[in-house]
């Protein structure tokens, strides 16, 4: 297994091993503003394509699915990249900013599907390129027992994004009157911004690589980390895609179609507040724990969805689980998984086990419209809840 080389006097002068360092911060920062950009569009596009357009599940699922699929393979680019030239704040910036000019891409597509798949695409490549690297720069700049707080701290600043995009892209659509070119410039701008900052106001950590790492083909053979990555695949492909998780979370509650952009707001919130508190939890407790337990929450929110219960209530459960969810799995995964992957592949080790993540679940995705378009909405929900408890047993025998 592979050990963390981390060592205390490569953190910033003054602080404490328990601290959250400055380049913590200044990306948090940066992907809070990023979160903002990036949210207001993923706000608008369910009820853009289900009650504009009128796609059916099965187009839904496809779109769902490259939303999340199409960082895939780039996480594993972007992590290598950044290794390779040892520059993972200049391989970050380059995802960044290609997300950030892909905004302007979504006026031009229209009402084409083809088009809208595509600028999709670029803007999630844009995001693939730039994680692997922005999580190495968090793990490098943190010592190994505080990473769950690192990252805790971190995903509450995204998440705090998150919240404030789908807001601003209401009150911009209420407004203007449902114009969404509004909302694509000025998630561009947001874009332009976050790049700015993180060219100018972060600072990249100090590493103690010796040379330029091929890529490095014993983190597959790394049996920690090749169990690892099966694990998060298995869970990955049993889960459903956020957008059709809120699209049938508001039809299956009974819920007006125009409140579809608010329901990811309970889910950032919920994030945002537990995000560092779960971090901290999970240094403490163990973090593989941690992380199976938001996977079990989810499956509480998918019964729910397939009992067809029908209120405000509801809903306000079913997002508020997604948001645990979030918390429990999104940085403590990476926090778990960083002190096994040594600092000349960090990147390339951590992009690994996200590009198994993301690809599992685009397939889930995908997966689901099918299941979806078979059986309806509940009982499709009512299935992945029991594989997803399965792939929890299996995951919890690691």
């Amino acid at each position: 297994m592979y050990v963390s080389s981390i060592r205390s006097s490569d953190l910033p002068a003054g602080r404490s091993t328990h601290a959250v360092s400055s380049t913590v911060i200044g990306l948090g920062v940066v992907s809070l503003i990023t979160d903002m950009s990036a949210e207001m569009v993923t706000a608008v596009l369910p009820l853009y394509l289900v009650y504009g357009l009128g796609v059916g599940y099965l187009q839904l699922g496809a779109i769902d699915g490259l939303y999340t699929g199409a960082t895939a393979l780039l996480r594993l680019f972007g992590g290598h990249l950044a290794d390779r030239l040892r520059r993972p704040k200049a391989v970050a910036l380059v995802g960044y900013g290609l997300s950030a000019v892909a905004k302007l891409g979504f006026p031009l597509a229209g009402p084409s599907l083809p088009g809208i798949g595509l600028v999709i695409g670029v803007d999630r490549a844009g995001k693939g390129i730039r994680t692997g690297p922005r999580d190495a720069m968090i793990t490098l700049a943190t010592p190994p027992d505080a990473l769950g707080r690192a990252f805790g701290v971190h995903r509450a600043l995204d998440t705090a994004g998150a919240l404030l995009g789908p807001l601003v892209a209401f009150a911009l659509l209420s407004l203007l009157l449902m114009d969404y070119t509004a909302v694509f410039a000025v998630s561009f701008c947001l874009g332009v911004i976050a790049v700015v900052v993180l060219a100018l106001f972060v600072r990249a950590p100090r590493g103690t690589v010796a040379a330029r790492p091929a890529l490095s083909w014993g983190l597959v053979r790394d049996r920690a980390v090749r169990r690892v990555c099966l694990i998060a695949a298995l869970l990955g492909v049993c889960t459903v895609g956020d957008m059709f998780l809120f699209v049938g979370l508001q039809r299956t509650a009974g819920l007006p179609a125009g409140v579809l952009p608010l329901l990811p707001l309970a889910t950032a919130l919920t994030f945002m507040v537990a995000a560092a508190p779960v971090g901290r939890l999970a240094d403490k407790v163990g973090r593989w724990r941690v992380f199976l337990a938001g996977h079990a929450v989810l499956v509480i929110a998918y019964l729910v969805v397939a009992a067809s219960w029908h209120g405000w209530v509801i809903a306000a459960l079913v997002t508020v689980a997604h948001g645990v969810f979030y918390a429990c799995t999104d940085g403590v995964l990476m926090a778990f998984v960083g002190p096994l992957v040594p600092e000349s592949v960090r990147a390339t080790g951590l992009a690994l086990v996200q590009t198994a993540q993301a690809l599992a679940r685009a397939a889930g995705a995908v997966l689901f419209g099918v299941v979806a378009t078979g059986l309806n909405l509940a009982p499709a929900f009512g299935v992945y809840a029991l594989v997803l408890a399965g792939a929890i047993l299996i995951g919890a025998r690691r």
